[in-house]
């Protein structure tokens, strides 16, 4: 084997492994990790059991391992071995064995203390896949509890490896690396609006092309060109636009992840002769080496698993790659000799590029780590991990878990659950598939993948017959059909058969429409009232259909993708089903419920008796005997819609109560806020019988302010803030409590005889003195004032306006009166 960079690396990796049992190493791509470290650790005798190598893909976890046996100069399944989704090459002999992520999660759940396993390397782990870090996690726990001669190291090429060092707490061992000074060539002005994007990697291609051959004067010295590209589609769809544009001796190669093996080794050889091109996706960036690449062309793109809220699973994203994939790119183009790296932006869009990818754990979907670590026995907070699983989207996982009965309502690990958790599909899937049985297979498999019709209405029946007979139902359909896609999904479904013959026997003739809900029982939908195709789903959310599917009149669905939107997401896949169907489902999870509300539309108190399956109401009928206590809650909710309406007589008490609290006195908080907020407890008992918002707004406030106090709190009330004026002839005339001071309004005729000012508290009143007609003549703070000075003035003119009336001159000896004089 050839001298690589990580040999320099090497005798401190293994010095540290020796004394801690631990390390991090951090080491450039194209340095040797891979395939030298495993070797390294066997050669020198660190352990004499097997040594467990983790690959984020399959095509790198057979690669590496090949790469290794070659240099042993043995077959793969002898001293170095792997184990993938469905191949394995191993034997007893094996003492390397290259695994994907998923495989030492099983491993690890089956036997926790690992025996026969001696080390543990976690390759590539920059990518901070969902795997990786579980994994990791549990393998703390074990070296930590269990295993305490456990080998455990991290190898990351771009990832900041600090803190996955002072997580492990184990040294940091870095390798420089060697690599070939690479040209970076950036567009002179950003793509425009109109301009596809594929399109414009293509033309940079052949551009790329023509510059290394004129440059290298001949395609053998030019070597390859890698294109990175986002996805199979892109790949397919370039391998296309290309055909044609490029020199005869060019050999284009496609790349991605489900291409089948004997394709994956072919682009990866080096050239025999002629020019090869390779189109990649991300795979090429870092787990694989392709020998004879000298251009790089970057589409700037990558595909990552997102949760998507459209299909309630994670799914692949198309976003803009980072700056450290952008150069681990680059990099792949100075492997053998200097390059040309070529990107689709410009170097001004460069900056605006995150940093790092993310980790995985921060957005995707965590219903299978949710159901591992319920079989784990363990909380997010017992394991090491390098990024906390959100503490959000757990519970979320932790809920439908517990909707599909893997975990029980104390959220402990079920039977069923124990039997998901050994599937190699999303528990919504692997649900159904052992509910309904084998027939399920294709199912999953259809709903594990990409949608394979383009352009097509939303009926589930559309894909599945398009699988039945992919030639036939291209034939006479305006629909694209993905023959690749299907491809995957009859293999995939085949592999999935066998898992589902522990069903139920009465539900192994369930319909697709069934079979569905059992995946997606929080995705069970019911059209709302109205013309307009809109459903109200089972979990609470709602979706809408185009008004010319096909499925708009149905009156229950299952919605099985949408395009995620939180308000109202629109529906891109779905069935029909029946309310027969529903209740024979999920009898267990359908009740009767009395529902009492305040509805904000009807503006009413709503009494209903429904029997429901979560947020739809499969029978509906009028509760007419609810309870009082319960219509007044609800009617509650609706006083805090409609808001309070203090005025009169209610206004009046309220600011008297506020005038002495603010004077320090111990009573109830009668300000808006106050009531507004302490709202069930002076005015909930006094609610019966309010039922609307026209019922409410002619209820009268003030006995339920007044039965806010007691008795010791109104004796002081009326002491201090009398709530009325009594004049001389015995009538109460109701004070106002206002900023200034407290006032009254009175006819001047009825304060005959009056000869000290009235007061409330020691705090003279503030009188408006009004004419026969009841309209203000004057404002006094003072009476005995009035009188003597300028009621002379107002006796001039009222007595002219109103003759009928008495206006005498000296009004402190006449009587007080409300009467006119007799009509002569």
């Amino acid at each position: 084997m050839p001298r690589l960079p990580i040999d320099d690396a090497l005798p401190a990796l293994i010095d540290a492994l020796k004394q801690h049992r631990r390390a991090v190493l951090q080491a450039p791509p194209g340095a040797g990790k891979t395939t030298k470290v495993p070797l390294a650790i066997r050669a020198a005798g660190l352990t004499d059991q097997r040594i467990l190598m983790l690959e984020p893909r399959r095509l790198a976890a057979r690669a590496a391992a090949e790469r290794m046996a070659e240099t042993l100069e043995e077959p793969v399944g002898q001293t170095v071995g792997y184990r993938i989704r469905g191949a394995a090459k191993i034997s007893t002999a094996t003492r390397i064995e290259v695994v994907t992520e998923g495989i030492l999660t099983r491993m690890l759940q089956s036997d926790p203390d690992l025996p026969g396993v001696g080390a543990v390397i976690f390759d590539e782990f920059h990518e901070r896949s969902l795997n990786a870090d579980l994994g990791l996690a549990f393998c703390l726990e074990v070296a930590g509890a269990l295993r305490d001669d456990l080998i455990l190291l991290a190898m990351s090429a771009t990832l900041d490896a600090a803190p996955v060092a002072e997580l492990m707490q184990a040294p940091l061992v870095t390798s420089e690396g060697r690599s070939f000074a690479v040209e970076t060539r950036w567009l002179d002005r950003p793509l425009a609006p109109q301009v596809r994007r594929l399109d414009a990697l293509c033309d940079l291609v052949v551009r790329a092309e023509a510059d290394s051959r004129d440059t290298a004067r001949g395609a053998q010295m030019g070597g390859g060109i890698l294109v990175f590209l986002p996805g199979e589609g892109e790949i397919r769809r370039a391998a296309k636009n290309l055909e044609g544009r490029l020199p005869g001796d060019c050999l284009i190669q496609p790349l991605f992840g489900s291409l089948p093996f004997a394709e994956q080794q072919a682009a990866i050889r080096p050239a025999t002769s002629g020019r090869k091109i390779v189109l990649a996706t991300s795979i090429a960036e870092t787990s694989l080496t392709i020998q004879d690449i000298r251009v790089v062309v970057d589409m700037g793109q990558a595909r990552r698993a997102r949760f998507d809220p459209g299909s309630g699973m994670s799914r692949l994203i198309t976003e803009k790659v980072t700056r450290a994939e952008a150069t681990q790119r680059q990099g792949r183009a100075g492997r053998v000799a200097p390059g040309t790296a070529y990107r689709l932006w410009t170097k001004g869009e460069e900056g605006a590029l995150a940093a790092f990818p993310p980790p995985e754990i921060a957005s995707a979907d965590l219903t299978g780590l949710a159901l591992e670590l319920a079989l784990w026995g363990a909380a997010p907070d017992d394991l090491a991990f390098l990024t906390p699983p959100p503490s959000g989207s757990m519970a979320e996982a932790r809920r439908l878990l517990q909707m599909l009965g893997a975990l029980d309502q104390q959220t402990r690990m079920t039977h069923h659950g124990k039997a998901l958790a050994k599937l190699p599909l999303h528990p919504r899937l692997g649900h159904m598939l052992l509910r309904a049985g084998p027939k399920a297979a294709e199912l999953a498999a259809l709903l594990a993948e990409r949608d394979p019709l383009r352009g097509a209405p939303t009926d589930l029946a559309l894909r599945l017959e398009a699988l039945k007979n992919p030639k036939g139902f291209q034939r006479n359909r305006s629909y694209q059909l993905f023959h690749p896609v299907v491809e995957r999904i009859r293999s995939e479904t085949r592999r999935l058969q066998k898992h589902g013959d522990s069903a139920p026997k009465d539900r192994v003739h369930l319909s697709s429409a069934a079979m569905a809900a059992l995946a997606y029982p929080d995705r069970v939908g019911q059209r709302r009232k109205g013309d307009q195709p809109r459903y109200v789903l089972s979990g609470g959310k709602g979706v809408v259909l185009d008004p010319g599917d096909p499925l708009a009149a149905a009156p229950f669905i299952v919605a099985l993708d949408t395009d995620g939107n939180p308000r109202e997401a629109r529906v891109r896949m779905a069935c029909q089903i029946t309310l027969g169907e529903i209740r024979a489902l999920f009898a267990d999870q359908i009740e009767w419920q009395d529902n009492c509300h305040w509805s904000k539309r009807d503006r009413r108190v709503i009494t209903r008796q429904q029997e429901r399956f979560g947020a739809i109401a499969l029978d509906d009928r009028l509760w007419k005997d609810a309870p009082a206590d319960q219509v007044a809650t609800a009617m509650l909710e609706g006083v805090g819609d409609l808001g309070l309406r203090l005025d009169g007589a209610a206004a009046r008490l309220a600011a008297r109560v506020e005038l002495l609290r603010a004077d320090g006195h111990d009573l109830p908080d009668f300000s808006m806020p106050g009531l507004m907020e302490n709202l069930e407890s002076w005015l909930l008992p006094m609610l019966g019988g309010v039922k609307t918002a026209a019922a409410w707004k002619q209820f009268d406030l003030l006995p339920a302010l007044r039965a806010a106090l007691n008795w010791e709190q109104t004796q002081l009330l009326d002491r201090e803030a009398p709530g009325s004026f009594t004049t001389p002839l015995g009538r109460k005339i109701p004070i106002t409590y206002g900023a200034e001071a407290p006032e009254i309004s009175v006819r001047l005729q009825e304060l005959f005889g009056v000869t000290r000012h009235p007061s409330v508290g020691g705090v003279p009143l503030k009188i408006t003195l009004l004419s026969p007609a009841q309209r203000p003549i004057q404002i006094t703070r003072d009476l005995p004032g009035f009188w003597t000075g300028s009621y002379a003035d107002v006796r001039k003119d009222m007595r002219a306006q109103y003759p009928r009336h008495p206006w005498p001159e000296d009004p402190t000896r006449e009587d007080p009166t409300l009467r006119a004089k007799k009509r002569r």
